[in-house]
């Protein structure tokens, strides 16, 4: 089991490590991300399970500003998925399949395929950069988790989650919790079933960012208006104004850590902020 301890050590890096992404998409301090948390990290375990736990977020500052990765960042991403590599095969989705684990394999697949798209493959053509696997290395499709999230139903809460194949959707308020935890994907760069889902409950995270956010929980709310931020970015209608909201939950949660990041992001994808 995972000590108190060790609970905090790998909470703390990661509130690090989200810092220091902030910083680097504001410009303000270098422009390496996980090369150098994990060189300056006291516990390069713990640092690079950090990576892992942030997951496309390492990169979210070269894939809103456009500017290169600096070297050293693919190998430290490397050295990430080495020591806790990507489950295979992925997971089945909830209710069906425990939570952490999926999401965990949503995180993955928006780690390599951000960290693909700016690698040019080997000389046999396949991705770089690809997760260890008993059976040799897969390509990085092959990480993305074949069962999809249930989507919302836009009403009042509707009773027990449904497994994705049931054709049962779940309420909104806990689909809206759940797609908050996958905020590390409403990134440019990245477009998947994930991301369908979101289009199509656009009501439900409005309404899952507003409730977070009445009832003060400033983390979930700041990781849902990321959502609702990136589907104005696509061209979604939505039925509330997500700057304002933003905005709020930028001054009341708080600048500092994975909140501020996601924040911020938020508020590039709004162009709240210069590029």
């Amino acid at each position: 089991m995972i000590s108190e301890r060790s609970r905090t050590a790998h909470s703390e890096s990661v509130g690090h490590l989200a810092g220091r992404a902030l910083d680097v998409l504001r410009g303000v301090e270098g422009t390496s991300v996980a090369a150098a948390h994990v060189e300056e990290a006291d516990d390069p375990a713990v640092a690079l399970g950090a990576v892992r736990l942030l997951g496309a977020d390492v990169l979210a500052p070269y894939a809103l500003t456009g500017r290169p990765r600096p070297p050293g960042e693919a190998e430290a991403v490397r050295l990430a998925l080495d020591a806790l590599p990507p489950v295979q095969p992925p997971p089945a989705a909830p209710p069906a399949g425990e939570e952490q684990p999926w999401v965990m394999a949503w995180a993955d697949w928006g780690l390599l395929t951000l960290l693909a798209a700016d690698d040019p493959p080997d000389a046999t053509g396949a991705p770089p950069l690809q997760p260890p696997h008993p059976q040799g290395p897969p390509r990085y499709d092959d990480s993305a988790p074949r069962h999809l999230p249930p989507t919302a139903d836009g009403g009042p809460d509707s009773g027990p989650d449904s497994g994705p194949d049931s054709g049962v959707r779940e309420g909104w308020a806990p689909w809206s919790v759940r797609m908050g935890r996958l905020a590390s994907l409403a990134l440019p760069g990245l477009d998947g079933p994930v991301h369908d889902a979101a289009r199509a409950g656009a009501l439900g995270l409005a309404r899952g960012a507003g409730r977070a956010t009445l009832r003060r929980d400033f983390p979930t709310a700041a990781r849902i208006a990321r959502w609702l931020a990136w589907l104005q970015a696509d061209g979604v209608a939505l039925p509330l104004d997500p700057a304002p909201l933003t905005t709020y939950i930028q001054l009341a949660g708080g600048d500092g850590g994975r909140l501020a990041l996601d924040a911020a992001i938020a508020r590039r994808l709004l162009g709240l902020e210069p590029a």
